[in-house]
């Protein structure tokens, strides 16, 4: 469609509707890439199985009660880890299709997503700092597991850059969602103004 309302009724010409209508279309160029996502999908899972696989092997392996506790305790953490990145993906994938694509027909599905029905560029931002403050804080976790371990002793460096970045990614969240509730304030209060004006 065109920014401005054509004048005294004059219609827009056959170059400006295709080259509209190509703009338009030009949304379909992201279907490859939430495709390419599903894979990504795909290989997430095969390495949870890879890493259940080797969690199993931890628990019947030799070492002190304390030791395999610890290497179980390390195990799981990657565990939660892969499935908190392939909430992540998914969460790309249908917010992303939902929002810049197409709309899913989900009509009548009763395991259709909560957060799908009321879904925008805002709420997914959001949703995706939440998720990446998610994966940072089990990766910090993980790191201060592993610090105890003197044969796994990490650099006090990359402790530090660790706690930096992940505090970074809780100060960009915090400032997303600040930012969308003020955009949201303005919008209703524009619209309770428009109402008000109307009557």
């Amino acid at each position: 469609m065109s920014l401005q309302a054509p004048e005294s009724g004059e219609r827009p010409s056959l170059i400006e509707r295709a080259l509209e209508g190509s703009i338009f279309a030009s949304r379909w160029l992201q279907a490859p890439l939430y495709a390419g996502l599903i894979i990504a999908q795909i290989v997430y899972v095969l390495q949870f199985m890879r890493e259940l696989w080797h969690l199993m092997h931890t628990f019947v392996g030799p070492g002190t009660v304390e030791e395999v506790s610890t290497k179980i305790m390390i195990s799981v953490l990657g565990l939660i880890d892969v499935v908190m990145v392939a909430n992540l993906v998914i969460m790309v994938v249908i917010g992303g299709y939902e929002t810049f694509v197409s709309r899913l027909d989900l009509a009548g599905k009763a395991d259709k997503p909560e957060w799908l029905s009321h879904v925008n560029a805002g709420v997914l931002k959001i949703k995706l700092g939440t998720a990446l403050i998610s994966i940072s804080s089990i990766h910090l976790l993980k790191t201060f597991i592993e610090v105890r371990e003197i044969k796994d002793r990490i650099p006090s460096d990359a402790i530090m850059w660790q706690v930096i970045i992940h505090s970074i990614f809780l100060i960009s969240a915090i400032m997303l969602a600040w930012t969308d509730k003020v955009m949201m304030s303005g919008v209703k209060h524009a619209t309770a103004q428009n109402g008000a004006e109307k009557h």
